[in-house]
């Protein structure tokens, strides 16, 4: 690109570094802000993910009702391979991130689920093997096709997690214990995640996956909306 001269060189670079206009008045942003926008949703995004909506949800209702456990486990497994696939590759901690606190959420979903199915002495027993797994596949010993066979598993281990969950939101007619702050933060954060990895790592197993991931959430957040109103039968009874 030709050098400008004057006050045309000055224009030319504040313009590129700021927002674009075309004549017809569309705004375009540049690579630069984009980028900037990428790492704010990614640190905005582990951030909300701190506050472990879902899981005070289930400790202040005492209870796990409607959480499918197969759905939960499903979803540790893509949230566990994203999380070793970034540490692997060296991405950027604000690409990745919010999958260590929902990592840190989920498995602790589990362990509630099995605590309250009376099956604590398994939640303990699932906790230390998890660690164990997770030990190793951040360790020298695992080697990098493994490592992104587990990140591509991702896709598959989404679909079938959400639809295990959707199928027993519709077997039970609600939603249980779902917490409407989690879910839609999870399709929030999906749909964004498509942007931030596209533009912080470039890495299209990276971006696919939030693509199907979005998808699925979708699917959640429109039957929670769907079954806000429905009740578990017993709370039915109790509210007449």
């Amino acid at each position: 690109m030709d050098r400008l001269n004057g006050c045309s060189c000055r224009f030319f670079y504040l313009r590129n570094a700021t927002t674009n206009f075309s004549f017809s008045g569309t705004c375009f942003t540049s690579p630069a802000s984009r980028f900037s926008s990428a790492k704010a949703w990614g640190w905005a995004l582990w951030l909300a993910h701190f506050l472990l909506p879902q899981v005070f949800k289930i400790l202040g209702a005492k209870s796990a009702e409607g959480l499918s456990l197969q759905s939960v486990m499903l979803e540790l497994v893509a949230l566990t391979g994203t999380m070793v696939y970034s540490i692997t590759n060296n991405f950027p901690f604000s690409s990745w991130g919010e999958a260590l606190f929902l990592m840190l959420q989920t498995i602790t979903i589990c362990f509630l689920v099995m605590h309250y199915r009376g099956q604590t002495v398994k939640g303990v027993a699932f906790l230390a093997c998890y660690g164990l797994v997770l030990l190793v596949l951040l360790s020298p010993l695992t080697p990098l096709t493994v490592v992104t066979l587990l990140q591509a598993s991702n896709v598959p281990a989404v679909v079938v997690g959400r639809l295990l969950q959707a199928a027993t939101n519709y077997h039970n007619g609600h939603t249980g214990q779902l917490s409407a702050i989690t879910v839609f933060l999870l399709f929030g954060g999906s749909l964004a995640r498509i942007f931030t990895s596209i533009q912080e790592t470039g890495d299209p197993l990276m971006a696919g996956t939030f693509v199907v991931s979005s998808l699925c959430n979708g699917l959640i957040a429109a039957q929670l909306l769907f079954y806000w109103n429905a009740r578990p039968p017993h709370r039915q009874k109790k509210a007449e």
